[in-house]
């Protein structure tokens, strides 16, 4: 797919966001302005880590596929022409709230 040849450098985490469920658990449909964007997300790839002075690489704590917690605001958003019905964001590392178990 065309988000695999997205890589991030350094301590960077390129994050593809979860989508709310848009039908309740009646099947009522929900419209898409009313569903609440989540603050919640998958990684989907991870940058090497941070460089320190000395020239060693400090891994990030975030491998794909794990599930975490994002913040309100933040983020660069990724756009890709093939990849219209997904959100992806690029974080740093540090700005990651937590890990989802």
């Amino acid at each position: 797919s065309a988000i695999k040849r997205v890589i991030p450098l350094l301590d960077r985490v390129l994050i593809e966001r979860v989508k709310a469920e848009t039908k309740t658990a009646s099947g009522i449909f929900i419209p898409e302005k009313a569903v609440e964007k989540l603050n919640e997300g998958v990684v989907v790839a991870v940058g090497p880590g941070n460089v320190t002075k000395d020239g060693t690489t400090i891994p990030t704590g975030l491998a794909e596929g794990d599930r975490v917690l994002l913040p309100s605001y933040g983020g660069s958003p990724i756009k890709l022409d093939s990849l219209k019905d997904k959100d992806y964001l690029l974080y740093r590392a540090e700005e990651i709230l937590a890990k989802l178990q």
